[in-house]
């Protein structure tokens, strides 16, 4: 018998994927390669060439406002609600609507009016609540939404449908899309990183799951890196006791060698994220505590974020810091603030909210346009749906007044990155409950936000078991009117 077919029949089933998968493994240690070695985080090899055409953006700073503010209360101002508040809402307005649990079953669905006063504001005359002075006051840079609706009636599968395409987890976040497709400018920094933060009065029990920010069936190294609220922002990144910088190198090396060399052998991605992630944890050893040391801004930018700036964790804190993680190059900053779902507690939990919020978002977009960033980088808040237009409880309880979720019909705001400033888009019914021109569906808003970024969301897919997956799942139509 000829050695090569002698070869072929020892030839074994974790031996033939081990060799065959050299070349997917060579192409995604390519795309580590820069003129500085691994540490960078350029486009994968694998991915299609993008940007499709030329973007309007470089960066996205995406302020999620979990729990869902109350769009009647802050930007969708129906003078219905106060005419006819504490009747009961007409059954064709609601008939076949499902709500959460909490309301699901409640027969007496009173109107509730706006607990704030609205004005208009600017020469784009936007109405917003007076709860949210700061906002109020740079309506004219911002593009209005507000006629958005999703599928969802609960947090976690609406926020995970904004974030992924998808309300089952484990498809690929927004950030994990980009970082795969476009890389990163940050050259010691995570192309995709996420901060989280809460109300100060814990007013509801919302968690964080790891899958808002999970790569899915992309490659690991794709991810959002998390940075925490408290300490060091990213765990490991001390040297131990007794280790200088010079010996860590040393050994980083070498581990990187025997990874090489078994990438090599078995292709594996995961391999490459390995070597990815070590390198880029060496270099933040320097780049992060540079970056979270404030000590070089001016009074004046401190102030402008409000008296929680330097509390770390803090709503005000993480705005900043995406502020600077945008002038190093992040291409997407996913900054989550929970506290937002008032079911029992608006007339005393909504001002607060809106008091912790409205100042550092609006610092935000102000400081990154007197930087020269606002023009390349998109700005956007909002929550992963509204809230009802009628009261959830007793109309006489007035300290338990609160509104249940609500996915029909409800409010974002965009800022920079190509969006028309000083405009609002769609409009609701007039009782703020379902969409009544110009809707805008979750997988429009993301098909919208890739093509900011040079990117057309029907081609920008990634195969998985058999099929081309994308963001917008099948759906989607960029939003046209809002592009600058």
């Amino acid at each position: 018998m000829h050695p090569l077919d002698a070869n072929r029949l020892h030839l074994t089933r974790r031996s033939l994927f081990g060799k065959t998968a050299l070349g997917v493994g060579g192409a995604a240690l390519g795309g580590l390669l820069t003129r500085e070695g691994f540490a960078a985080q350029a486009p994968d090899a694998m991915a299609p060439a993008l940007p499709h055409f030329a973007p309007k953006a470089k960066r996205v700073i995406y302020l999620l406002q979990n729990g869902a503010p109350s769009h009647v209360d802050l930007f969708d101002h129906k003078p219905m609600l106060k005419k006819m508040h504490g009747t009961q809402i007409p059954d064709s307005i609601v008939v076949g609507k499902r709500f959460s649990t909490m309301t699901g079953g409640q027969t007496a669905r009173p109107v509730l009016g706006e607990i704030s006063n609205f004005s208009r504001h600017g020469r784009s005359g936007a109405t917003v609540s007076d709860f949210l002075p700061h906002t109020a006051a740079m309506a004219d840079e911002l593009c209005f939404i507000k006629s958005l609706h999703t599928t969802q009636v609960n947090h976690a599968p609406a926020i995970t449908f904004f974030m992924t395409g998808s309300e089952q987890a484990g498809r690929p976040a927004i950030g994990s899309w980009l970082s795969y497709g476009l890389g990163s400018d940050a050259e010691d920094m995570p192309a995709f990183v996420v901060m989280t933060s809460r109300d100060k009065e814990a007013s509801c029990g919302q968690i964080f799951y790891d899958f808002y920010w999970g790569s899915g069936f992309l490659p690991s190294k794709y991810q959002g890196v998390k940075f925490r609220g408290s300490g060091d922002p990213v765990l490991y990144l001390s040297n131990p006791d007794g280790m200088s910088r010079a010996v860590k190198r040393t050994i980083l090396d070498g581990i990187a060698g025997f990874n090489q060399m078994k990438l090599r052998d078995f292709g594996d991605p995961e391999i490459a994220t390995r070597i990815a992630q070590y390198e880029m944890a060496y270099k933040m050893q320097t780049s992060v505590p540079e970056l979270t040391d404030f000590s070089d801004e001016p009074k004046h930018i401190l102030d402008m974020y409000g008296p929680d700036v330097m509390r770390q964790g803090s709503y005000a804190y993480n705005c900043l810091m995406a502020r600077r993680l945008a002038e190093r190059g992040v291409r997407f900053v996913q900054l989550m603030h929970a506290g937002w779902d008032q079911h029992r507690n608006l007339n005393t939990q909504l001002k607060i909210q809106c008091t912790d919020t409205d100042a550092p978002s609006a610092a935000l977009v102000k400081d990154l346009k007197q930087r020269g960033l606002l023009e390349d980088t998109l700005v956007i808040w909002g929550g992963e749906f509204g809230r009802t237009p009628f009261l959830q409880g007793k109309i006489e309880d007035t300290k338990q007044w609160g509104r249940d979720h609500h996915p029909y019909a409800f409010t974002v705001w965009m800022a920079g990155g190509g969006v028309k400033p000083g405009m609002t888009y769609g409009e609701s019914d007039e009782f703020g409950f379902e969409v009544a021109k110009d809707g805008v569906h979750v997988h429009d808003f993301q098909a919208t936000l890739m093509h900011l970024l040079g990117i057309d969301h029907e081609r920008f897919t990634f195969r998985f078991q058999g099929r081309q997956f994308r963001l917008t799942d099948v759906h989607g139509s960029v939003v046209k009117p809002v592009l600058a």
